[in-house]
């Protein structure tokens, strides 16, 4: 860790939202290692992330509230003389987006929007960190995606996540909140739900594999994605918040290359030392929400504050699945 970013959060107060979760957890415990005063909210949806286990080690060092981010109440008081808010809690499931589309967009933008002004009211120095998604710029128009690539969601959960992060923008250049938007891509790691596939096809791959199950690839498998190691984007939300310059501005995170799918599984196989690929037919659902090769420019986040993935993908596999094969009782 470097000193600069250690210093902008020893002694410093953090809530982070959805922070039984995925990528919440992975953060909360880097934070608690520097020092910070964590408060996590996390109302433990079951068809979320949400799990005690994921702070384990550090369940002394950190405050946990169970509650919904909906709730004006416990979302004011708990805002109040914080330092940082990192918003991670929302709705994740594209597909489930599609079948529930009015709690997906109460979850993501008019939540953000509601915590947005409760910034403004109770804590308006406060350094808001959101977490938004490739899915905003839907079918790509070219190669790689920058910041600048036109939005246009394919799914309902791209245009909540898009509202959201519209809404710390404005709430920036009118009001100078400061507010940062992240734009993650196919992020994997220790912690993440692997009990299906709703919110990550790698997570549930990993499940599939360390019981014997053959990785299921949807169609011919060639559709490009690039990953991110959990470690990784928590570095960049670190780098990203400890900069004051950043306020404001909307960055994408990628991974160190590009893979296809079908690649992908078969790297998963070889690292694993065993296993099985097969190929099927792409479900209805989720073929007309698909949207094809994704890669990812990361030079604006790079030349702000230096951020680039650390951890290439074949060791971030072999981590994850050592992690589980040691867990799995705690997240199947």
């Amino acid at each position: 860790m470097k000193r600069p970013v250690k210093n902008a959060f020893e002694g410093k107060r953090a809530l982070v939202t959805g922070g039984l979760g995925f990528i919440g957890s992975n953060l909360a415990h880097r934070l608690a290692m520097m020092e910070t005063e964590v408060t996590i909210i996390d109302n433990l949806d079951p068809g979320q992330g949400g799990n005690l286990f994921n702070i384990h080690g550090i369940q002394d060092r950190v405050r946990v509230v169970h509650g919904d981010v909906r709730d004006a109440k416990t979302m004011e008081g708990l805002l109040k003389e914080q330092d940082y808010l990192f918003h991670l809690a929302g709705e994740g499931s594209h597909v489930g987006s599609m079948q529930a589309p009015e709690a997906d967009l109460e979850v993501n933008a008019l939540a953000t929007l509601r915590i947005l002004e409760l910034c403004r009211k109770v804590t308006p120095g406060i350094r808001v960190l959101y977490t938004s998604s490739r899915q905003v710029y839907g079918r790509p128009q070219y190669l790689p995606v920058d910041e600048k690539h036109p939005l246009a969601p394919v799914d309902y959960n791209g245009v909540s996540k898009l509202a959201a992060a519209m809404y710390c923008m404005v709430a920036w250049q009118v009001f100078e909140l400061q507010t940062t938007v992240l734009n993650l891509t196919n992020v994997y790691g220790p912690r993440m739900r692997v009990k299906d596939g709703r919110l990550t096809f790698i997570g549930w791959w990993i499940r599939q594999i360390l019981e014997g199950q053959p990785l299921e690839v949807y169609g011919e498998g060639r559709q490009l994605r690039e990953l991110n190691y959990v470690e990784d984007v928590v570095q960049a939300l670190l780098l990203v918040a400890a900069e004051p310059r950043t306020a404001g501005q909307v960055y994408n995170l990628g991974g160190e290359k590009s893979i296809s799918v079908l690649e992908l599984a078969t790297m998963l196989v070889m690292i694993n030392g065993k296993g099985t690929c097969k190929q099927v037919e792409y479900p209805s659902n989720r073929r007309r929400i698909e949207i094809g090769n994704y890669t990812c420019d990361i030079s604006k986040i790079n030349a702000h504050v230096g951020w680039s993935p650390s951890v290439n993908l074949q060791d971030g596999l072999q981590l994850t699945l050592e992690f589980y094969r040691k867990h799995w009782q705690e997240y199947w």
